[in-house]
């Protein structure tokens, strides 16, 4: 097989290493920031969907024009999107109170890693 040349591909933030951004010291750390910015992305894209879905939700009602079934349409499409948001939120405290129960800091990784381990 021929070598394929990607020239500049990197990966984003933390994990793109650019220049001037000092390499993660270990396996850890890369997973912990492969895990970071996946939760990240994760919930902006959560939030961009919530505010799309009740956008339009928004524009279904003022549309309904009296139309019952196109209202209740409408509505339900807001309270899915109300809902989804909430469990995005509620999914992050969720861990943290599950991590403060059994003594471990979940959503620090590296932290958590020297917890269970004891090996910095």
């Amino acid at each position: 097989m021929a070598e394929l040349d990607f020239g500049q591909l990197r990966g984003f933030g933390k994990l793109g290493l650019e220049e001037g951004v000092a390499e993660p010291e270990s396996a850890v750390e890369i997973f912990s920031n492969l895990i970071s910015s996946t939760i990240g992305l994760i919930t902006i894209i959560g939030a961009i969907w919530f505010v799309y879905v009740f956008m339009t939700g928004a524009v279904g009602i003022i549309l309904s024009h009296g139309d019952k079934q196109a209202y209740e349409s409408a509505r339900t499409k807001i309270l899915n999107g109300i809902i989804g948001l909430t469990a995005i939120v509620s999914g992050i405290f969720f861990v943290k109170l599950i991590g403060a129960i059994i003594g471990i800091d979940v959503l620090n990784l590296p932290g958590m890693f020297e917890q269970i381990t004891g090996v910095k």
